[in-house]
Formats: structure tokens, sequence, C-alpha cells
């Protein structure tokens, strides 16, 4: 009597398995919508080099394709700057209406800005801060909580865990010298612990000079063909000029958790005109006003 045949039948995936590939296929069609869409922009890898390398010239070219798509239309898209120090610009993140807003509201109250003490923790007058500035509590306003909503969205962050704005204007041959957002004291990190990201927000153009100068940042910067444009001072690092609407988001920690000492920044002085800008600082945990 002839023994009965078993078909071999293939091994089982796992559970496991099957989840991770259902999960890398649908971050591969989310990274690919968003691409399709212009909101999310990607240098490309080139000669060996590493993202942290900054392929400048795929930044360069996108950025000048995308520039001359938004002439006039004032399309939100963002931008990567940086990867040392984490920098990203989201384009026209902010209306003319809110810039002005955010203007009106501050100019009764300007005062000379000022910086913190690293020993005591406190507010010291320097020569390395020439500004003038005010802050307008979170949530002030419809105008400020929409900002703020746009800010979290951006940055992927709770609106609790921002600071409340600093509206900075600077005349001309006003400064900020390159300095660190996050803390070496004790005393400011008891609210919301240390300072993890900025965003840094542009409410007027600047005809020359008043870059945000990354002074410690890595790459082949002098590269870019708008080097020749940039300030004495924005020649000196990364620079990114400002533009009315404009955001800057860069981070002061690394993702481990440990401070970037290439996130040091300064503002250049203002050459010809006026510059106006919104500052958010976000923190670790929940900041409470």
């Amino acid at each position: 009597m002839a023994k009965p045949r078993y078909s071999r039948l293939p091994p089982r995936k796992s559970a496991s398995s099957t989840m991770m590939l259902a999960m890398f296929v649908m971050l591969i069609f989310v990274v690919l919508v968003l691409l399709s869409l212009g909101i999310l922009s990607i240098p490309s890898i080139s000669g060996g080099d590493s993202p942290k390398a900054n392929d400048l010239n795929s930044i360069v070219r996108n950025k000048l394709d995308r520039i001359e798509e938004d002439e006039g239309r004032r399309e939100q898209w963002v931008e990567v700057i940086s990867w040392e120090p984490r920098a990203f610009v989201y384009h026209n993140l902010l209306t003319q209406e809110e810039c002005d807003h955010l203007i009106s509201l501050a100019k009764p109250h300007m005062q000379k800005s000022t910086v913190v003490d690293s020993e005591t923790g406190k507010s010291k007058d320097s020569r390395v801060r020439t500004s003038s500035g005010t802050f307008l509590a979170r949530g002030r306003d419809k105008f400020i909580r929409n900002i703020e909503k746009k800010i979290a969205d951006f940055t992927f962050i709770p609106v609790e865990h921002g600071e409340g704005l600093q509206v900075l204007h600077y005349e001309v041959g006003q400064k900020y010298e390159p300095h660190f957002d996050y803390f070496l004291d004790e005393f400011n990190t008891k609210n919301g612990g240390q300072r993890m990201a900025t965003v840094l927000m542009y409410l007027s153009d600047v005809e020359e000079g008043g870059e945000t100068v990354f002074p410690a940042a890595k790459g082949n910067i002098s590269s870019v063909p708008w080097w020749n444009e940039l300030s004495e001072c924005g020649q000196k690092g990364l620079s990114i000029k400002p533009k009315m609407g404009d955001a800057l988001l860069f981070w002061s920690m690394k993702p481990d958790a440990s401070l970037d000492p290439s996130s040091l920044h300064g503002g250049c002085p203002v050459i010809t005109g006026n510059k106006w800008s919104a500052t958010k600082w976000i923190r670790v945990n929940e900041y409470k006003v």
C-alpha cells in the first residue's frame, strides 16, 4: 500500500513581521504624498556624503525652483536648511495681516532687549544685544492663538510647551551677537525644562543685512549662489535672509536630548531698513504661564 504524500506548506510569517512591513509601506506612501504636494523637500545624497554633510547643490536647486513657483502666490512650503544644526524654513507661515498685527501690538511697549545671566539666570543689559523688544502673552488674542496653532502643527509640539512670543525690532546698526538659546543654569529650567527648539518668524523684509547666521553650522556654506548678496556678517556662517512671513525652525537639542553646540546663532547688524521678528521658544515640558 502506497504511503500518502504530504505537500510541504510554506512557513508562516510572524504577525510582527507583517506589521513591520505594513508600517514601512505606509511610511513610504506618506513620504511620497508629501513630496508630490511639495510639502517636503529632501536634499539628494551624492558622492558618498551623508545628509549631515548638506548637499547644498540639491538644496539650492530646490530653493530656486520653489521661489520661482511661489512668486506672488505666497504658498506654504518647507525648506531643509541644515542638518547640523537641524534647521528648516517654513515659507509664508504668517500672512501680512498677522505680521502687521504683531508689530502693532508690540510697538507701544518696546524696551531695550536684555540677555540671561548664565550665573544668576536673571535678565541683564548687554552690548551683545542692541535691539528693542517686548513679550506678548501666550493665547493673548485670536491672532496669536492662530499663530501658535500653526507653530504647533509645524513642529509637532503642543502649544502648551511654548513660551509667550517675543517681538523684536532692529534698527540700522543693531544686532545680536552669536549665542545659544538653551540655558546653562538651573534657575531658567525650573518651569518647562530646557529650551529644545526655536521658531523665529520674520515680520518684515530687510533691504540689507539683518541675516540670522549660524557660524558653527556644518557644510560648504560659501557655495550658495546668493553668497555675494549677504552682508559681511552673513558670510561668517550659514545665513538666512529675513523675508516677511517666513519662519525659521532650529533645534537647540539633538535627537538624543543632548545640547547642540552647532545651534550657535546670531542676528547680523541691519545695514539698510528695519527688521521686525517674533520668537517662540519651545520647552521640553509644558511651560506654565
